[in-house]
Parts: structure tokens; C-alpha cells; sequence
């Protein structure tokens, strides 16, 4: 069957691709590590500092991704407001993480995740489209 499908081939996705490669090498994979692991930092210092918001990322060396709760709020309600002003996140379900989440008695959490394109602008806007905690 492979013999039929030599002429037919993603070229956007092999285009796409190849330019994403190239920005990358651009910045330099080295570059790229330190500005991620940078911006999540400060994002979890600045969801830190706010009452009823709980950071809870583990470990010793940290990605760009960074989950989070807010007291009182589902996560999914959480994401549904942050995007309602614009903000990219998801949640991460408890169902999908058993090993994690669910061994640490969480519930499910709202998950951000900072790239090098990323702003402090983007996170000033995350930070106040949070929804208030609830008691």
C-alpha cells in the first residue's frame, strides 16, 4: 500500500516545520531554555503572591510549565475564564496524571505553559484575568 502514497505528502506541515527549526536555531536552544525557564519562574512567583492561588510544580529543575489552582475554583471554570480575556492555558485532569495528581490528593489543575515568544505583558494579563478565589 505504501507504493500508492509516494506522490502525496504534507508540504504546508514540512514547510511549517523547517521555518519553526530555523527561528529556534536562531535564538540558540541554550537561549531558549534560559528565557522559558525564566518566565515560568516569574510566573510562579507572581501566582505565589496572591491569596487563595496555590503554585504546585515539584522537582528540582523546572520547565515552562506551570500549574496551578485557585481556592475554591475548578480548574476548567478557571480556564474558561482566562480565556474568556484572551489567555491560553488547559487543564491538566486528574484521570490523565493518576501518578501525580492524584497521589498528591490534587484536584485537577489549570496549566500554563510560557514559550520564548512569550511576554511580561502576557503574563501581566494572565495575572489579572485570574477569577477572584472563593472562600
Amino acid at each position: 500500500a505504501r507504493r500508492f502514497e509516494n506522490w502525496e505528502t504534507n508540504y504546508a506541515g514540512k514547510v511549517g516545520l523547517g521555518t519553526a527549526v530555523e527561528y529556534a536555531l536562531s535564538w540558540g536552544l541554550d537561549a531558549i531554555e534560559a528565557r522559558v525557564t525564566a518566565l515560568a519562574a516569574e510566573l510562579r512567583s507572581r501566582l505565589a503572591a496572591i491569596d487563595g492561588v496555590r503554585v504546585h510544580d515539584q522537582g528540582l529543575r523546572r520547565c515552562a510549565i506551570v500549574t496551578f489552582s485557585v481556592a475554591g475554583v475548578p480548574a476548567q471554570e478557571v480556564q474558561r475564564h482566562l480565556a474568556a480575556s484572551g489567555v491560553n492555558t488547559s487543564v491538566s485532569l486528574v484521570s490523565h496524571a493518576q501518578l501525580d495528581l492524584a497521589h498528591r490528593g490534587l484536584p485537577d489543575l489549570v496549566r500554563a505553559s510560557v514559550h520564548y515568544y512569550n511576554t511580561d505583558a502576557e503574563l501581566d494579563r494572565l495575572i489579572a484575568a485570574l477569577p477572584a478565589p472563593r472562600a
